[in-house]
Formats: structure tokens, C-alpha cells, sequence
């Protein structure tokens, strides 16, 4: 059967490239604290589940403190700026192919795998097929470039790096942020946001408690970098027990809304490192949260729409 443990091993083969490619890289005068951070984060992939929460604990310490001592970025590159833009010319709009197959890939796989079996056992862990289908999508994208590319064969891992060391430890973010909110669900964080929002704020109509809960899911979000971190935290601290419980709003609407409301805050914040800070890197861009600059007005336009839809729809 394949599982999560699959995907951990190819983050642990990415991670771990990176590092040996940083430490094979003169030109970085950090190489050092870099290859320490990226062969500490593949340790973590590969053995993570064995090592013990002690052990684990102090690796990701030792992340921290490489992290915050300064990571450095080299000038190796798998092919010159020249070499680049003479490949966009000749292959125009077809670049675009390999990106489309991982989403394709992703959609058509989390509909079949979990339909297939092998011996009466199924195929793959069907209580995390999505996120195996994006896993095996992602290496049918790579496989994809390769073939129609041509690069140089360490091209992947090399382009990797200098993506990775653009963006720093923030590419940790994602997935730190996402155990960091079930870790604050597990806690009964709710339970203290639902405290203070029925102490502190006038929530005695139902547009005030789905204003509460929209623009809260907004800024935990900013403040997690996740609005699947947000979502229970708020969900459980005023979308269930105020709007939906207290004054009978759709769950299904609420909650709906809701994470549309989490998505408005990931526009304006570089928390939501994969979304604004990648984003930034992967076009050069001068100014870091110029990609956040450009989004607030529409997450703010979209928060307030949201708001307004779910007071007229979630209640019947």
C-alpha cells in the first residue's frame, strides 16, 4: 500500500539534493548553516516518524537556530539567463504543460486511486489519496519537463536550490503553521477565542456574529499563515457555537464562507509564504510583499462580500 510515508521519502530525496547541492556550491560563503538547514529538514522526512518526539524536537531547534544566524544564497544556476530566455522562445505557451499535469494528474488520481486495489488491499491509503495523488502528480509534472525540455540532468535539483534559497527558512512555513493549528485546536484555543469574542464583542445579532467570525477567520489566518490552521480554531470558538448554534445558521454555508473568509486574510500576509513570498522569488521581483501589496484590496473587497453572503444565505 502506499501511503504518506512515500511522499516523505521524495521531500526527503528534495531536501536532502538541495543540501548536497548548497554544500557542493563555493560560491555561497553560508553554504555551511544552508547545508546544515536543508540535510536537518531531510532527516526529518526520512526518519521523522522514528526519531521520537524528543529527538525531533531538537532538529527542528537546530533549524531554528541555523534559520536565525543567517541562511545565504549561492550563484550557481543549471543554465545561464540566456540559455532560459532562448528555451521560453522556442517553446512559447507549451511551458505551461508540465505545471498543467500536476493539478490534472492530482484531480484525475484522487478520483481513481482509491477505487484501485492490488491482492484485495488497496492500492493507496484512501484516508490521504488527495494528497498522495498530488505527491505522484508532482513527479509525472517533473518527469513531464524533463522529456520535453531536455535539460541538463542536474538541472531539477540545482534550480531547485536556488528556488528554495530565495525563499529561506519562510518555505518551512506551510507545514510548521498547518501542526501549529491542530496543535492550538488540541489545546482548546477555541474554546479562549469563544470566551473573549461573547465577553469583549457585541455579538447579540446574527450579522454581528458572522462579522466576528468572518473577519476572525481573517486574521488568524494572517496570524497562521493557514486558513486550514484557522478553520477549527475559529470554527470551534464562534462559527458552531455563535452563528450556527446560537442563532440557527446553515452549517454548511457557514462554514463554507468561512474558509473563503480564512483565504482573504492568506492574500495579505507573508505568513502564507507559498503564496506570496514563492511567488515573489519565482518572478525576481524587487519588492518582497509587492505580491501582498497588490492582493490586500481584493482580499478586503472579498472579506467584506463574504460577510454580506453569509448573512444572507446562511440563514433560512
Amino acid at each position: 500500500m502506499i501511503t504518506l510515508d512515500v511522499i516523505y521519502v521524495l521531500m526527503g530525496l528534495l531536501t536532502g539534493g538541495i543540501a548536497v547541492v548548497n554544500a557542493r556550491d563555493v560560491s555561497n560563503p553560508r553554504r555551511w548553516r544552508n547545508t546544515l538547514f536543508w540535510g536537518v529538514y531531510a532527516v526529518l522526512f526520512f526518519a521523522g516518524s522514528y526519531l521520537g518526539d524528543f529527538v525531533n524536537g531538537v532538529l527542528v531547534l537546530i533549524m531554528v537556530g541555523t534559520a536565525a544566524a543567517g541562511l545565504g544564497q549561492g550563484t550557481r544556476e543549471a543554465v545561464t539567463a540566456e540559455q532560459r530566455a532562448a528555451s521560453a522562445r522556442r517553446f512559447g505557451s507549451r511551458l505551461f504543460v508540465p505545471v498543467l499535469v500536476v493539478p490534472i494528474a492530482t484531480f484525475v488520481g484522487s478520483l481513481l486511486l482509491k477505487d484501485l486495489t492490488l491482492g484485495g488491499v488497496p492500492l493507496v491509503d484512501v484516508k490521504q489519496v488527495t494528497q498522495i495523488a498530488l505527491g505522484l502528480a508532482t513527479v509525472l509534472g517533473l518527469l513531464t519537463g524533463l522529456v520535453m525540455l531536455r535539460p541538463p540532468v542536474s538541472a531539477p535539483i540545482v534550480e531547485a536550490r536556488r528556488l528554495m534559497d530565495s525563499v529561506g527558512w519562510a518555505a518551512v512555513l506551510p507545514q510548521s503553521l498547518a501542526a501549529l493549528g491542530a496543535l492550538f485546536a488540541a489545546a482548546g484555543v477555541g474554546n479562549v477565542v469563544s470566551a473573549l469574542a461573547t465577553t469583549y464583542l457585541p455579538l447579540g445579532t446574527p450579522v454581528a456574529a458572522v462579522a466576528a467570525y468572518a473577519i476572525g477567520m481573517a486574521l488568524f489566518t494572517m496570524i497562521m499563515g493557514n486558513a486550514f490552521a484557522a478553520f477549527p480554531v475559529m470554527t470551534a470558538g464562534i462559527g458552531l457555537p455563535l452563528v450556527v448554534q446560537q442563532f440557527g445558521g446553515d452549517v454548511v454555508v457557514v462554514t463554507a464562507i468561512g474558509m473563503l473568509s480564512g483565504f482573504c486574510g492568506t492574500l495579505m500576509t507573508p505568513m502564507a509564504a507559498n503564496f506570496n513570498i514563492v511567488p515573489a522569488a519565482l518572478l525576481e521581483l524587487t519588492d518582497r510583499y509587492g505580491v501582498i501589496r497588490a492582493q490586500v484590496p481584493t482580499a478586503l473587497a472579498l472579506l467584506l462580500a463574504n460577510i454580506v453572503f453569509m448573512a444572507i444565505f446562511a440563514f433560512p
